[in-house]
């Protein structure tokens, strides 16, 4: 995971720092790790044009060591300073933001640059704030931004975030707390956890979905769920479904009220439809494992059954907005955190960038996503595979993490107008690798 800090946080980690190495040995790495990235977003620095825009604190002076460093490496270098700016930067293969980083606390009109310019940001984009990612001013539009020991909070969230371009993170060795963080692949290799002694019970998985009318949504959720890792999965519809609906073997219809307590998770709501409430409450009311509550059990009248139980909310951006009754907003992870703070559940926001918030106020950042999933029933199979990883013995948490920040990497490997039931075969693809 890449740690996601506020801007008190980071400075407090970059002045311990400081004391144990000293403030040039930081301005060193951080200056040599930015004239890095301007090498690979150009391909050759050898006789490229390169304006290196600075200001008065730590940030310039990173900028200036990778001024210094871009000439070593055959660069020619201008360095221009926040009170000498011009209006226009031009001429410029490729332009350094160190102006003012994360200590930007009033409003910056940075130069604009001409077109095909790159641009390289120094920790953020001067000109927004760091914490909340509102903008500052008119920052410039990066295509990198190389964040600086930490990620920070405009790198995901508010307005910023169109502003950031592609982030790359390079720690320099900073102590920094997990608490928040950016889901990233490696953290796929403990998805799947496996013991000497597993049976076919130690990951089994309930699943409460579908209708006479919505009978494909428990075949994906159940999909989804084998497809992660689920060792057994038995399943409860709403209404009668034909025995012709395509379930794998391995599924186990029952009916009744009772889940069965062997059960390490449960996945509710995908397909039962909108008046599903009484129904579903009388087979959750005794449930002792967590429950992933998606689709149409995000009606008010089944979320307050989940209170204070950390069981899983999986809604869509419409969905959010009428639990939390607020409205869309760029600066969402405030939002998340506030909802799962009021219903006592883990609460995952489903986007382009979803966000996961504990009732606790940990939060996880996936940005994984792709626009191939914006297809019906994608939704479903994400909720089979969180209450796989949640069976397989991941906190709640990091199951909804570790399964969007997953779901969206198969996702990428669709074909082009695959629907969401091609999903499910690709994910050992992925956790194969």
């Amino acid at each position: 995971m890449i740690p996601l800090v506020t801007t008190r946080v980071m400075r407090e980690c970059d002045a311990r720092a400081v004391a144990e190495r000293g403030v040039d040995s930081l301005v060193a790495l951080a200056g040599t790790a930015v004239a890095d990235h301007a090498r690979r977003l150009l391909g050759s620095t050898y006789g490229r044009r390169i304006g290196v825009l600075v200001g008065p604190g730590l940030n310039g002076a990173d900028g200036q060591f990778a001024a210094s460093e871009l000439r070593r490496r055959g660069a020619k270098v201008d360095v221009i300073t926040v009170a000498h700016q011009p209006d226009e930067l031009r001429g410029f293969d490729l332009v350094v933001d160190a102006a003012f980083g994360i200590g930007c606390s009033r409003s910056y009109i940075a130069p604009r640059v001409s077109h095909g310019t790159l641009v390289v940001a120094v920790d953020v984009p001067s000109g927004v704030d760091a914490d909340s990612g509102a903008l500052q001013g008119r920052p410039m539009p990066a295509d990198v931004t190389v964040a600086l020991g930490a990620l920070k909070y405009a790198h995901v969230d508010g307005d910023a975030a169109a502003f950031t371009g592609e982030i790359r993170w390079v720690n320099l060795g900073i102590s920094v707390p997990e608490s928040d963080a950016l889901i990233e692949d490696a953290d796929l290799d403990m998805y799947v956890r496996r013991g000497v002694d597993d049976h076919k019970w130690t990951h089994a998985l309930t699943v409460l979905a579908g209708s006479s009318s919505m009978s494909g949504a428990a075949t994906l959720v159940c999909q989804g769920a084998l497809g992660a890792g689920a060792s057994m999965i038995r399943l409860a519809s709403r209404g009668t479904i034909s025995t012709a609906t395509t379930l794998a073997p391995e599924v186990v219809r029952f009916r009744g009220s009772n889940v069965d307590p062997r059960s390490r998770c449960v996945v509710a709501g995908p397909g039962l439809g909108e008046d599903c409430a009484p129904w579903l409450n009388k087979r959750l009311a005794s449930v002792a494992s967590p429950v992933v509550l998606d689709a149409d059990a995000l009606a008010p009248e089944v979320v307050h059954i989940a209170a204070g139980r950390e069981w899983v909310l999986t809604p869509h951006q419409g969905e959010f907005e009428r639990l939390s009754g607020t409205r869309r907003s760029t600066q969402r992870i405030g939002l998340v955190r506030q909802l799962a703070a009021q219903t006592g559940c883990v609460v995952l926001l489903k986007g382009p960038t979803t966000l996961v918030a504990s009732p606790h106020g940990d939060v996880r950042v996936v940005r994984s996503g792709t626009s191939a999933l914006a297809t019906a029933g994608s939704g479903d199979v994400l909720a089979g595979m969180i209450g796989a990883a949640i069976a397989r013995g991941h906190d709640p948490l990091m199951a909804a993490a570790l399964s969007a920040h997953l779901h969206g990497r198969v996702g990428a490997l669709l074909p082009v107008y695959a629907g969401a039931s091609a999903l499910a075969p690709l994910i050992s693809r992925i956790l194969a690798k």
